[in-house]
């Protein structure tokens, strides 16, 4: 049965990741907080377990869909694939409110954020260690538990097996959304005026989680069995986007897209096709568009 609770098996036998950094970077203060995940997975599930240090738990919003990131929460994004494309959004925050969405591209690329769209079968749980919403005590944290069926993954699977098959590696992170808080009247809120602090598991180089390209890499395989590997084609996945993000830049300041490379200023092997309205680039067996959709080139 699922409590939210991770200090028991199979959670036990899994591994923690390392502590959440800020959003930009290590370069940017250390989180005053500690957030780590752990990752299970079977035949029916993918489980994500994930434990945050917190002197002071608190949450508001109870219907389903809210914009769960008003509130401290933390969130699950999942692109199986790695196309950047049709990739879903999981927020949830100590009360057990859950937001679900589904994205048919990045928001820089148009979105649409599609909310209502549910994972069929989702299951979560939270653990408080302390007392919810009371200011007038220190609490120790919250942790949860998550459960998603790879059935409700498969329409964002693409080509990609769902479930996966050992060795396959899929686009995924993890965020924490936290507030500065006061105490009004007995009860928790939000200072007005101030900006969220943003840890994850994947840094993103900016304040904005729909980078998908920035997440990390998830690697399945029975416990200690897998040796991790880098991401297939890498190289060739970094440089187009690389290309993307200069093509981008350009049609801010030109209003279109550039005709070549040199326009561009760019050393690359990659090859590019422009109208000057589209464009799109191959590099080895994989191509990109103006959309940001990095695909295997047939």
């Amino acid at each position: 049965m699922m409590d939210g609770r991770l200090n028991k098996s199979p959670w036990t036998e899994a591994a923690w990741s390392d502590p959440f950094v800020d959003i930009l970077g290590p370069e940017a203060p250390t989180p005053r907080f500690q957030t780590r995940v752990k990752m299970l997975w079977d035949d029916e599930c993918l489980y994500i377990g994930a434990e945050m240090e917190e002197p002071h738990v608190w949450g508001s919003l109870t219907e389903r869909d809210s914009v769960i990131f008003n509130d401290n929460d933390f969130e699950v994004f999942i692109d199986p694939d790695g196309d950047n494309h049709l990739y879903g959004e999981l927020e949830i925050n100590a009360l057990n409110t859950v937001w679900d969405l589904l994205l048919v591209r990045p928001y820089r690329d148009g979105g649409p954020a599609i909310n209502g769209w549910d994972i069929r079968g989702l299951r979560t749980a939270v653990w408080i260690d302390g007392t919810l919403n009371e200011p007038s005590d220190i609490d120790r944290g919250w942790s949860v538990e998550i459960a998603i069926p790879w059935r409700a993954l498969r329409e964002l699977a693409g080509s990609s097996p769902c479930p996966p098959n050992p060795g396959d590696q899929w686009r995924i992170n993890f965020s924490r959304v936290q507030w500065e808080h006061e105490v009004a009247n007995g009860s928790y809120r939000r200072i007005p005026g101030q900006r969220e602090e943003n840890w994850v598991w994947s840094p993103q180089g900016a304040v904005d989680m729909h980078r998908p390209e920035m997440w990390g890499v998830v690697q399945f395989g029975e416990t200690g069995a897998e040796q991790p590997r880098p991401l297939e084609a890498h190289h060739e996945r970094n440089e187009l986007m690389r290309l993307y993000h200069a093509q981008r830049a350009f049609h801010l300041s030109e209003k279109r897209f550039a005709a070549s490379l040199a326009e561009l200023d760019m050393l690359s092997n990659a090859t590019l096709a422009s109208s000057g309205t589209q464009w799109e680039a191959t590099l080895g067996t994989w191509r990109i568009d103006q959309a940001s959709c990095l695909k295997r080139h047939p």
